[in-house]
């Protein structure tokens, strides 16, 4: 079996799957460390023979996990590495080691996938979005503040919003105009991100006048994947790419 991780800023994302990755044996999110472990225990007849992880974490916490998997499962973890090329894909920062490595990541599995011009939006805490031309050169991209950001701004700044994670969901039913606080919160972000990814794919247009794939993949997806008609949701896409950035021979 292979344990496949991705480390980012606020979740641990996982999955275990066969030797010859045709199977998804399973998988999860958890909060942190603890978290894992206990999952990982959880899961029958788990027998780990490969692990291979991104994490946008420290140095310090990333070497921390590395660790305990080798004490507990007895498997050396292999972490992916920035990289200024990988097959065809080129890395578009002049500093390639400072493009976050769960975008470069999304990157190779993007093109890998989709074989020709790609958009690729990832709707997380973050939201980043990274165009990659018909010849593997990524061109760069943007980010901005995802929902989960923009929701903690308004309410760690503004002392009168307040409401709870079920007020939010209920909120997000639809897109009319709010009638609350929370639901003019909830529905006016998610617009900001619906414009957003809009201008997205009329760059990716503009620039790839030959045709191109859009993939979404985060948390969020869903929640624009109307915008885009046609569009790829892929939960897995930093996966792809992991297993492209750490091949196991």
């Amino acid at each position: 079996m292979i344990l496949e991780l991705d480390c980012g800023n606020s979740f641990i994302k996982w999955r275990v799957i066969s030797i010859d990755a045709a199977q998804r044996i399973a998988a999860g999110v958890v909060n942190d460390d603890a978290g894992l472990f206990e999952a990982l225990s959880a899961v029958p007849d788990l027998q780990v023979e490969h692990c291979r992880m991104v994490s946008v974490r420290s140095d310090a916490e990333t070497e921390q996990l590395v660790a305990r998997l080798r004490a507990s499962l007895g498997v050396e973890a292999v972490c992916a590495q920035s990289a200024s090329q990988v097959g065809a894909v080129r890395n578009g920062y002049a500093d390639f080691q400072r493009l976050g490595l769960d975008r470069w990541l999304a990157v190779l599995g993007a093109y890998h996938l989709g074989q020709r011009a790609c958009l690729v939006v990832d709707l997380g805490t973050a939201v980043t979005a990274d165009f990659i031309s018909a010849d593997g050169a990524h061109l760069g991209g943007f980010i901005c503040p995802g929902l989960p950001l923009m929701r903690d701004q308004l309410s760690t700044h503004t002392r009168r919003i307040r409401y709870d994670r079920q007020v939010a969901l209920a909120a997000l039913q639809e897109l009319d105009p709010g009638r609350s606080t929370a639901e003019a919160v909830e529905r006016g972000c998610v617009l900001m991100l619906r414009g957003f990814v809009a201008e997205q794919l009329a760059q990716a247009t503009a620039r790839f006048p030959d045709g191109f794939e859009v993939f979404l993949t985060g948390g969020d997806a869903d929640l624009v994947r109307d915008v885009v008609p046609g569009a790829q949701v892929v939960a897995d896409l930093v996966f792809v790419g992991l297993a492209i950035a750490c091949p196991l021979n």
